[in-house]
Formats: C-alpha cells, sequence, structure tokens
C-alpha cells in the first residue's frame, strides 16, 4: 500500500512538472502588440530562441566550453530537438 502511494506521488510529481515547462519558444513566439508572429519575423525568432536556449548546455563533460566543430555539431543537434 505504501509503494503505490509513494509511485502515484512521484508520477503526479513528474506530470505536474511537464506541465509547468511548457514555456517553449513558440509559446514565447508574439509581437509587442500581443498577437502571434508570423513569417519572417517568427522563423527569425524561432532561431534566435534556439540558439539562446541551447548556448548554456554546449559544454564538455569536463565542464568547459565547446568550440569549433564540436559546438557547432552540438548547437546544430541542440537546436533540431529544442
Amino acid at each position: 500500500m505504501m509503494k503505490r502511494i509513494f509511485l502515484a506521488a512521484i508520477v503526479a510529481t513528474f506530470a505536474a512538472g511537464s506541465a509547468f515547462a511548457e514555456d517553449t519558444c513558440e509559446s514565447k513566439a508574439v509581437g509587442k502588440d500581443g498577437k502571434a508572429l508570423a513569417g519572417a519575423a517568427k522563423t527569425s525568432f524561432m532561431k534566435k530562441c534556439k540558439a539562446e536556449a541551447c548556448a548554456p548546455k554546449a559544454v564538455s563533460a569536463e565542464g568547459k566550453p565547446l568550440a569549433g566543430a564540436a559546438k557547432n555539431s552540438f548547437m546544430k543537434k541542440c537546436e533540431m530537438g529544442a
């Protein structure tokens, strides 16, 4: 019985955490007037937003910032999934 309660609490925690984590680049793509961006403005915003989201994650296993081809490869993969 205790295991079920504990498991339910863990599942609820992860469900709530993922619901609050929906602050994506797509949801931030609004203009100053509060309307959703479209066309070239949206494309530009999305590219910049994804790059800014991935840049802090571009570190090696030793904790040093990536550079050169390693950084380019990481950023490309990150931006595709971000």
